[in-house]
């Protein structure tokens, strides 16, 4: 294992990586790999605290759940009992939706650039947002800063854009509803939704390192945050780029940091269906109702309640999140028929660190190192389908794919390369296999069967089919 991840260190350019794994509650890996500070050779630790991004969407989930037991509100409570001022471009669809919805990334809102505004003031001062793929492409000019969840609800009122669909029945990745969720707990709690977190999941879990305030923790732990740039030959390289981007108003979407010590305490509460040890953090009824698979994105992949859902075709299931942001690249894991659980946290952004993760739990089960949870078979495609899938699909934020038709197959048009796509298990769903990692495309038709839309799984979000 060790060979493999200074292997992947060294191609993707890391500068600081923390891995463990653990058994039944016990570690089995546990290490830091290269350096939370290159320039001052200051090694990375199991205590080295990284941004986790979007894995602080669970944390949310949690604190929700905690008002739920406490009586305070149910997860199918309306929306607007707690946010009148929660609107939508379809009224009659906006009093339908449900902190569920919220929750489990359905409600219908399409990708929206509430985040970029949110970290606005941020992106502004920070030299290294232009070097980010996602930044670059963003509509930062458009609008000013959105710093309070008032702003946010009021630029998402203003906001003209279709739904969707009904609530409950599409899923697209929706930062703007998680932010909200922080919303709703303060408003219900009566205190700031950092406080909440803190005093009900992190204080009785004891992750005494684990903060959405950087003050709060020892700077002798903090890593240094790196980004990268490609020089026109395609070489990368790495530099420092202190400061952190932060967003008041989406805290709960993924601004949580951490260590890999803290999360591996953190994902006992899943095993461990509320206990992280002997003390009790949730109940075991809201870590299932978390660890429900309550929509399917895809075949075999569904979303819980801030986890990713994955059911295998050779008997485990995957419990997973994802995170990335500047100088974030996150992966947490959790196997329950094995009782095995994993994090890898790394101090650079968008480089596919679940090939490490996944590589580890893979050695742990004693499966061959590079075996896939979901073997998908291929699927052969109607060439009357070629055509409809063709054409240029976009977002709000600013996101831009394009497919094309060569030789009977379909292209994912990249960066001047033609990637081709393999039809697999149903009609509309593709697969697209690279060294490190894979990614899905799932086609959405509407009602007269033309395809409308195309969810893809590196990002979780549905764009729409433009030309």
């Amino acid at each position: 294992m060790n060979a493999f991840v200074s292997s992947f260190m060294s191609k993707h350019v890391i500068p600081g990586m923390a891995l463990a794994v653990a058994e039944h509650g016990q570690m089995v890996h546990a290490r830091g790999y290269g350096c939370r500070n290159r320039e001052d050779k200051l090694p990375v630790s199991m205590d080295t605290v990284f941004g986790i991004a979007s894995l602080t969407k669970s944390f949310t989930c949690a604190a929700v759940m905690k008002l739920q037991e406490q009586g305070k509100l149910s997860v199918d409570d309306p929306v607007n009992r707690y946010l009148p001022e929660f609107a939508t471009p379809n009224q009659a669809w906006t009093e339908q939706i449900r902190i569920h919805h919220f929750m489990t990334h359905s409600t219908g809102i399409p990708p929206l650039p509430t985040l970029f505004y949110a970290m606005k003031r941020s992106l502004d001062a920070d030299p290294s947002t232009k070097d980010y793929s996602y930044t670059a492409a963003a509509p930062l000019l458009k609008h000013g800063p959105i710093d309070s969840y008032e702003q946010l609800m009021a630029f998402m009122a203003d906001c003209d854009y279709e739904l969707l669909g009904p609530p409950g029945t599409q899923f697209s990745y929706c930062n703007d509803c998680y932010g909200l969720l922080g919303a709703i707990v303060e408003r219900v709690s009566g205190v700031q939704f950092a406080e909440y977190v803190g005093r009900e999941i992190l204080q009785p879990a004891e992750m005494e390192a684990t903060s959405f305030d950087l003050d709060k923790l020892p700077a002798w732990q903090l890593t240094m945050p790196y980004a990268a740039r490609k020089a026109e030959d395609g070489h990368k390289t790495t530099y420092p780029a202190p400061g952190w981007w932060e967003a008041p108003a989406l805290l709960g979407t993924g601004f949580l940091r951490s260590t890999a010590r803290d999360m591996m305490k953190y994902l006992e509460i899943y095993r461990n269906y509320g206990r992280v040890g002997n003390r009790l953090v949730l109940q075991e009824n809201s870590v299932r109702q978390m660890l429900t698979p309550h929509i399917q994105i895809a075949p075999g992949k569904f979303y819980g309640y801030g986890f990713h859902i994955t059911k295998g075709d050779r008997g485990p299931t995957l419990i997973e999140h994802g995170g990335g942001l500047k100088a974030v690249s996150s992966r947490m894991c959790f196997i329950p028929e094995k009782g095995i659980t994993g994090i890898v946290l790394s101090n650079l952004a968008e480089v596919p660190i679940s090939a490490v993760l996944y590589r580890a739990l893979n050695l742990a089960q004693g499966l061959s190192p590079d075996a896939r949870i979901i073997r998908r078979a291929g699927y052969e495609m109607k060439r009357d389908d070629l055509n409809g899938y063709t054409g240029r699909y976009s977002s709000y934020e600013g996101q831009n794919i394009v497919f094309a038709a060569m030789e009977g197959k379909l292209v994912l048009v990249c960066q001047g390369q033609n990637v081709i796509l393999q039809p697999v298990t149903e009609r509309d769903l593709f697969l697209l296999a690279l060294d490190d990692e894979e990614a899905l495309f799932r086609f959405i038709r509407n009602a007269q069967g033309e395809v409308v839309r195309v969810w893809m799984s590196n990002s979780s979000r549905q764009l729409m089919k433009v030309e």
